[in-house]
């Protein structure tokens, strides 16, 4: 059976995929679930598994095109598949992306049945130039850019976002852009026909230097904007005496590190204490919509992680099963494959609340803003000492702030004064004897 993949939703918030690299080629035999291409989204780089056993008949999209979550990418010819992969591949099945956290088969539900009206492959050596993806005629309208101007270094001469970017920024800073061929000109289709008029090109100085966007930072911008735009946040504080959490880790982190091969830190002890929070106040782990607020059952923590290309946010799934030792191996294990780039779907799919330690590279004070979808976003803050009150003496002690952004569609100020309370004050419990299995 002939069957289309498409490119699956990689993350709830997320509409585009950008094809880094097809790893099988036409003819390739390919496994069920054996990885197909490499996808970059705005938060992840990530392998999609094929959905079916077979041979790869045709490449429907090329490396660097970014196209829309649905978009047919390659023509699988399927092996043995029955009645009920034939009812997933005509529609009928789940969406693309649409499976639950930790489910063994992400992105089953990616086919369609192929059909006359599907794109036609690319055939090797063919011009590609008259035909530009989305993501290019978009990025080309808010340049202001004559795509018939632009060279092209994909195969057959197809321009990719990364021409239009290296256009641009040799156009900000005066250098002549190389020349494309004049029957390209002609052929080419005009992108000033389609849509609103682009904005004018940013104006640099002679010591300026323009950044091209990353696939990731051009959509953390679009998120970030969505989410101060569409959601209406609201902002509050607490203090949390951490003294104990401190002398804990200085008795028993070495031991701790020797023992599981990670560092013990502040982070999995809030991470902890909000898991729990969100038991005593579930409204925070909801998602609003407008048919009604929707509750979470389970506990999905997403943990913001700084890397090279951007801010990432892989999850922690049912992170209320696991013990403070538990969730320091899986913030080390997430973290280090954010940073390397090898995170899965599952890893960036289906949290319900975000944690980020934001502590860690100094701040004291933070307004976050909320992941699209969630209602609540908390962030740690640098742990200090400083002089307290504590009964009728003055004591040095280790303070940290907690800040929480809120969805106040959702949550008013009562319940949110509630759960950091209540995150405070498992914090402030712990002490040198506390478990951590």
């Amino acid at each position: 059976m002939e069957v289309t993949v498409k490119m699956p939703q990689l993350g709830e918030s997320v509409t585009e995929g950008t094809v880094s690299a097809w790893l099988k080629k036409p003819g390739d035999r390919v496994e069920r679930y054996e990885s197909l291409l490499e996808v970059i989204t705005d938060k992840v780089n990530a392998e999609v598994p094929s959905p079916h056993a077979g041979v790869v008949k045709a490449l429907l999209v090329k490396e660097g095109d970014t196209v829309p979550v649905g978009t047919p990418i390659c023509i699988l010819e399927a092996e043995g598949e029955g009645e009920a992969d034939a009812s997933a591949a005509e529609g009928h099945g789940p969406a693309a992306g649409a499976a639950p956290a930790g489910s063994a088969e992400p992105g089953a539900g990616a086919v369609t049945a192929a059909s006359t009206e599907s794109p036609q492959p690319f055939a090797p050596g063919q011009s590609e130039r008259g035909r530009y993806s989305p993501a290019v005629r978009r990025l080309a309208r808010e340049h202001g850019v004559d795509l018939t101007q632009v060279r092209g270094t994909g195969a057959g001469g197809r321009v990719t976002r990364e021409d239009v970017e290296r256009f641009v920024a040799q156009r900000a800073a005066g250098a002549p852009a190389p020349a494309a061929p004049a029957a390209v000109h002609r052929a080419a289709e005009a992108p000033a026909a389609h849509g609103a008029p682009a904005a004018p090109a940013p104006k640099l100085g002679p010591d300026d230097e323009l950044l091209p966007l990353t696939p990731i930072r051009r959509t953390i911008a679009r998120n970030m904007v969505l989410s101060a735009s569409t959601i209406p946040h609201a902002w509050t504080m607490v203090e949390a005496d951490v003294t104990g959490i401190e002398r804990l880790i200085e008795a028993r982190g070495a031991e701790f590190r020797a023992r599981e091969g990670v560092p013990l830190t502040f982070l999995p002890f809030a991470v902890k204490a909000a898991v729990e929070a969100l038991k005593v106040v579930p409204r925070l782990n909801a998602t609003w919509s407008e048919e009604g607020i929707i509750l979470h059952r389970r506990v999905h923590i997403g943990i913001a992680v700084a890397t090279e290309e951007g801010l990432v946010v892989p999850v922690v799934h049912d992170a209320d099963r696991l013990s403070i030792a538990g969730l320091a191996a899986a913030i080390a294990d997430l973290a280090a494959r954010a940073r390397a780039g090898t995170l899965k779907l599952d890893d960036m799919q289906g949290g319900t609340f975000t944690v980020d330690n934001t502590g860690a590279v100094g701040t004291e004070l933070s307004v976050p803003i909320l992941v699209p979808g969630q209602t609540g976003i908390l962030t740690t803050e640098r742990a200090k000492k400083k002089p307290v009150v504590v009964g009728d003496a003055i004591a040095i002690r280790t303070m940290m702030a907690l800040c929480l952004s809120i969805d106040h569609r959702v949550v008013d100020g009562a319940e949110a004064g509630r759960f950091l309370t209540e995150v405070r004050r498992r914090l402030e419990s712990v002490g040198p004897e506390t478990g951590l299995y």
